[in-house]
């Protein structure tokens, strides 16, 4: 899908401002209202737009820790990866699950969680207990310095 100037002004608006209306919306793209979510919706049916959300504070919801993890797998086969991937997936406190090069580490995990108990429950209780998970080093965030979810469009 080729963008033009209006698609990269609405991908950028909706981004910052989920619940932006229509007639907003189209009022700040110059477009009339039916121009614009003609284009919303060409722009969601082309998979550039996969879903809205809200962002929540996770310190308000009593998630005060956050640390990253490098894990460090036993052995380099698909169908061990796959499994890996597949049980990660399942533990709500993964925010993000990164396969990476360049590191002693085969992946980076972003994990939230209340406090230093419950993070040492959950890697001792569930993360190395994942089979193929040989090593785990963690870092833990002191504070965010960038913290955005918009991607650059302009």
């Amino acid at each position: 899908m080729q963008l033009d100037r209006y698609d990269r002004r609405i991908l950028d608006l909706l981004q910052r401002e989920g619940r932006i209306s229509n007639q907003d919306l189209a009022e700040h793209v110059s477009l009339s209202p039916s121009a614009c979510l003609r284009r919303v919706r060409a722009l969601e049916e082309s998979g550039l737009i996969t879903g809205y959300r809200a962002l929540l504070d996770a310190r308000r919801l009593g998630l005060s820790l956050t640390a990253l993890l490098h894990i460090s797998m036993d052995a380099h086969t698909p169908e061990r990866f796959a499994h890996f991937e597949a049980e990660i997936s399942h533990i709500d406190e993964v925010l993000e699950c990164l396969l990476i090069t360049g590191q002693s580490a085969d992946y980076q995990l972003k994990i939230v969680v209340a406090d230093m108990d419950a993070y040492q429950e959950l890697l001792l209780q569930r993360i190395t207990r994942i089979a193929g998970v040989s090593g785990v080093h963690t870092s833990f965030v002191l504070r965010r310095v960038v913290d955005k979810t918009a991607l650059p469009v302009e």
